[in-house]
């Protein structure tokens, strides 16, 4: 059973203002911790602070961009634990019979922050190493498409207007309609609830999409976008080195800088059909 979405938290405040003290209700996102355990191996696999909302989706996600999971049919089930009572911060994720992946990995996954997920702690190494395969299709699309999705994302974010105060990933398709959209405290986790989306719907790969997140790009960004097989990525700020490093391998464009009528390409201009 699901749990009531508790995305925002009530909160006084004292505004100052003209030299004027006034309190006032206002809304906080709410940041809270989630564990992923993995069954029927009773192993916690990660332990992640995010916004409540689609964690079967993120925990999907997750383990379908760490490689537990390469489809649908490698999970039998999702559910919050019952343990005596019910627990909505743990989601046991119960595998396919005979699936015994390795875990090892996971184990810098054990407490990820809100802020940038593991940053440093993956390498492109990790990515060859699993056989993801270089992204040669993907749409050509015009710089004027490009422009739009900023807007299209904010005007969907519906908990950062009331919060001013969390990240969001958006998936568009070729023309630039939005698909679907997700928000959390750590970008690395709206990615998550995107791609476990996706899987859980038998929508992988996303070959024909583009992917927009807001604030920068990093290597988890890109690792998760490889995964899922997206072709374009972009971001309101900008990639780190290692982000473009993943991307430049794996045949993703890479946009960075994305506001109003500008950004920057950083890999696969050829994507991109400027006049």
């Amino acid at each position: 059973m699901r749990m009531p979405t508790k995305s925002k938290t009530k909160a006084t405040v004292w505004v100052v203002e003209k030299g004027q003290v006034r309190p006032r209700l206002d809304h906080l996102t709410t940041e809270e911790p989630l564990e992923i355990r993995l069954v029927p191996f009773q192993k916690t696999v990660a332990v992640t602070m995010r916004t409540p909302g689609a964690d079967f989706e993120l925990a999907a996600g997750f383990l379908y961009s760490e490689g537990v999971v390469s489809r649908r049919e490698d999970i039998r089930r999702i559910s919050y634990c019952v343990d005596g009572e019910q627990r909505h911060n743990i989601v046991n994720v119960e595998l396919r019979d005979g699936l015994i992946p390795d875990l090892q990995p996971l184990e810098r996954h054990f407490y990820t922050s809100s802020a940038c997920g593991v940053c440093g702690k993956a390498s492109l190494e990790a990515l060859r190493l699993r056989g993801c395969p270089v992204i040669s299709s993907g749409p050509t699309i015009t710089p004027e498409i490009v422009y739009s999705l900023p807007d299209k994302l904010r005007a969907a974010q519906g908990i950062f207007t009331a919060t001013g105060g969390l990240h969001a990933a958006a998936i568009f398709d070729a023309q630039g309609q939005l698909l679907n959209l997700w928000e959390d405290v750590g970008r690395h986790n709206a990615l998550d609830k995107l791609i476990g989306t996706a899987l859980l719907s038998d929508e992988l790969p996303l070959n024909n999409c583009i992917v927009l997140v807001s604030g920068r790009s990093s290597f988890e960004i890109l690792q998760k976008s490889t995964t899922a097989g997206v072709p374009i990525v972009c971001s309101v700020s900008a990639p780190s080195s290692l982000a473009v490093s993943v991307a430049k391998e794996f045949g993703i464009t890479l946009i960075g800088f994305l506001r109003g009528e500008r950004f920057n390409i950083y890999t696969g201009l050829q994507r991109i059909n400027a006049a």
